[in-house]
């Protein structure tokens, strides 16, 4: 079996010279097997192990045995352990999810938790074959697409590695018999309550009495054979994405992806969310279908999406945010009001900008930049007071060159400016007159001129 294993770590490139591995050691036979396996090839492979356990809490003081065993596991061998325990069933109840969802979340972001702080290059799990068909066959009745159907993947990210995935749990078992091992067995996993292990004890025998005795490994074969496919496709989903999604406090679909064929539209759509929210679950296809049909909406149009994030329309281009108050920045009163005698190479902060005043003298030797946050206005037609503030009811502008005043309101939507967006843009206002719709347009009526003498120039920008 070493020797299974060890092909099967260089077939698939999962341990480099000198990694340093932290084993996910539960204390059963799929773990301990792992954890022995890698503790006989160090020499080999050059490489450090350690293992991380966490109870859940759930069976009492069976789970308490399975964490003292481990800690005489590492003890034993001399390696690095690190235990965490947590109530998995108040973590359920508190995010509104199911235990097993929970359990994985903890369990996941303690060992990269783990990995992070003791510097790991990767962490290894035990699943094993018939793992991986079980997987399969519960996501096939599941209705799962090609995705799902690959199944688990022999690594992940690169630091997430499953070094016994092609054993069989026989094999394990005979492993675990032939060293002297003696793993804990957790006899929830013999009760056919839950789906998975109904599964297990019950589908996957009948099938291999009754119809295919090789099924585990032709399971295997079928995930392995999709992932390939998977894996051309998804190469054409990162291309769409760098071309139509942008990424920062939302998420923007850009609307030219709704062209693409629906097998790499309703995948980016899918990728991009999860990349964005950091949540990789409660997002289904309907979701995806509903994001599609509302692209074709008007312009405003917007619905609810699972883990507290909403999609809009904003003129076919569909804008992704989160709706909770945590994640979003509360907009407050913080006008700033500024004698226009006090500008002259003054400097304030307004929400997420730096500003920058200057008066120049029409006569100097000026480069007038052409960045959209530089504009510069005749000073000497200020009355009185410089405001910058954000919009209010009734707002107009006289955009340059043109007579007549324009409210901002129509101004946005001529411009398609999403509504959600309106309210963050900064007006620098002159004499309570909007002089300039900051990054958008200026005002006719505070133009340079032949006649200006004193050019008042201000600057905007983006706190790093």
């Amino acid at each position: 079996m070493k020797e299974k294993v060890t092909n099967y770590i260089y077939e698939n490139k999962l341990i480099n010279p000198g990694d340093k591995i932290l084993v996910a050691l539960s204390g059963g036979p799929d773990s301990v097997c792992l954890i022995n396996l890698l503790i006989e090839m160090r020499d080999e492979f050059n490489i450090s192990v350690g293992a991380a356990h966490i109870n859940h809490m759930l069976r009492g003081d069976e789970a308490d045995a399975d964490e003292e065993y481990v800690r005489k596991i590492c003890e034993l061998n001399n390696i690095p352990c690190y235990v965490k325990r947590v109530d998995i069933n108040k973590v359920s109840k508190e995010k509104g999810i199911s235990s097993e969802m929970a359990g994985r979340e903890e369990r996941y972001n303690f060992f990269d938790e783990i990995r992070t702080r003791y510097l790991y290059d990767k962490v290894a799990l035990a699943h094993n074959s018939n793992d991986q068909a079980e997987t399969v066959l519960m996501r096939l009745m599941r209705g799962s697409g090609l995705e799902g159907l690959t199944g688990i993947k022999a690594k992940r990210d690169e630091i997430y590695i499953r070094p016994i995935l092609s054993c069989e749990r026989s094999e394990i078992e005979n492993y675990c018999i032939e060293k002297g091992l003696n793993p804990r067995i957790d006899k929830t996993n013999l009760e056919n309550i839950y789906s998975r292990n109904k599964v297990r004890l019950e589908l996957i025998p009948y099938i291999r009495e009754n119809f295919n005795t090789d099924i585990v490994n032709t399971l295997n074969r079928i995930a392995l054979l999709l992932e390939k496919d998977s894996e051309f496709i998804q190469y054409y989903v990162e291309e769409a994405i760098e071309k139509y999604c942008v990424f920062n406090e939302k998420l923007i679909i850009k609307s030219g992806l709704f062209e693409l064929k629906e097998a790499i539209l309703t995948r980016v759509i899918k990728n991009s969310i999860m990349r964005f929210s950091q949540k990789y679950y409660n997002i289904e296809m309907k979701h995806i279908y509903d994001i599609v049909s509302l692209q074709t909406n008007k312009s405003g149009s917007r619905i609810s999406l699972p883990n507290e994030l909403e999609a809009s329309n904003s003129y076919g281009n569909i804008e992704i945010r989160f709706t909770n108050n945590d994640e979003k920045e509360n907009i407050k009163e913080n006008n700033i009001l500024i004698n226009k005698e006090n500008v002259y190479n003054y400097l304030v902060e307004f929400y997420n900008y730096n500003i920058e005043f200057s008066v120049l003298k029409k006569d100097e030797k000026l480069n007038f930049s052409k960045d959209s946050l530089i504009k510069y206005f005749d000073y000497d037609k200020i009355v009185s007071s410089i405001e910058v503030r954000r919009r209010k009811d009734g707002d107009a502008i006289k955009p340059y060159g043109m007579k007549g005043k324009k409210k901002l309101k129509d101004l946005f939507m001529d411009l398609k400016i999403p509504r959600e967006d309106r309210d963050e843009i900064p007006l620098v206002c002159f004499n309570d007159e909007i002089a300039w719709i900051v990054g958008i347009r200026t005002s006719e009526d505070f133009k340079i001129t032949k006649n200006t003498k004193n050019i008042l120039r201000i600057k905007f920008s983006r706190k790093e």
